[in-house]
């Protein structure tokens, strides 16, 4: 069954590579609103996010926002065939404007290593290609699910010149040894850890859930500058935004530095609500502490 599916994905990736961009976003549109209608799983913890981070909203603009965002997720999708499979030198070039990446190569120059926290918005596949090209890049790769996309997804987030290293002891210690030495890291800082021991409660959109303490844990043991990223999407391309972490993500006190963290990833998402990753189930808490969130759903 999975080699079934992986022949599918790469077919419609291949597909979609071949379509002009506006064209591949198009295409996400037109499933997203047709998906819309159906209301599964996806449309549901969705609209629970969105009712939990914008309580301020009324519930038609919460439901305009959040069909906004399946409408956003549909065209990471569609758009991925262009991002994985063209050569760099296309994809850069969809790379209409890039902001604050003074922050990286002005610390890159110091031999200060850098930790590059790209939440999931927007592109962030885009993050981590140009991260590349500032400087020596090493980032964690866990392989997908269906293992035959592996070779494939390496590939693609190689090309422009970072090195992956798995998700294990072995790849967070080489991780920790290149940013020591100045290189850049790329990390997921919005991610919620398998392990119990792997995170903490901090408030993100003023509501608690489990954040991973890696990214904070790192930034204290290497003294690595944080910087977030975004590649927010935009007509005909990209722009990307580097932007300082506040001061705090650099605390002794994980929840000091967790909470910065959040906020950090809420900074971020500003620019482009719609186009953050709301259908995941970012709001879990961990131990569970009474009915969960999502219980209903």
């Amino acid at each position: 069954m999975d080699t079934f599916k992986s022949i599918v994905i790469k077919g419609f990736l291949h597909f979609c590579a071949l379509l002009p961009l506006g064209m591949a976003r198009g295409l996400g549109r037109g499933v997203a609103r047709l998906y819309w209608p159906i209301g599964g799983r996806s449309r549901r913890v969705t609209e629970r996010n969105i009712q939990l981070a914008f309580p301020d909203l009324d519930p038609v603009s919460q439901a305009r926002l959040a069909r906004d965002s399946l409408v956003a997720t549909a065209e990471l999708a569609t758009e991925m065939g262009h991002i994985w499979l063209r050569p760099w030198e296309y994809v850069s070039s969809l790379l209409l404007d890039v902001q604050g990446a003074e922050l990286i190569t002005d610390a890159q120059s110091q031999g200060r290593g850098v930790i590059v926290l790209g939440p999931h918005l927007g592109n962030w596949e885009m993050v981590g290609l140009h991260l590349a090209t500032l400087g020596n890049t090493v980032s964690l790769y866990e392989p997908p699910k269906i293992a035959a996309l592996g070779s494939m997804i390496e590939q693609a987030r190689q090309r422009s010149g970072a090195r992956l290293v798995p998700t294990d002891s072995r790849g967070i210690a080489t991780l920790l040894r290149s940013v020591k030495r100045g290189q850049i890291s790329g990390i997921l800082p919005d991610q919620v850890p398998p392990e119990l021991n792997a995170g903490e409660n901090s408030p993100f959109m003023g509501i608690p859930c489990f954040t991973g303490t890696l990214a904070s844990s790192m930034i204290r043991r290497t003294g690595a500058l944080a910087v977030f990223a975004l590649a927010q999407r935009v007509d005909g391309g990209f722009v990307l935004r580097y932007l300082p972490a506040e001061e705090e993500i650099y605390d002794e006190d994980n929840a000091v530095s967790l909470a910065a963290l959040n906020r950090g990833v809420e900074a971020c998402l500003r620019f482009c609500p719609e186009q953050y990753q709301w259908e995941y189930k970012r709001f879990r808490r961990r131990p569970k502490d009474g009915p969960g969130v999502y219980d209903d759903l």
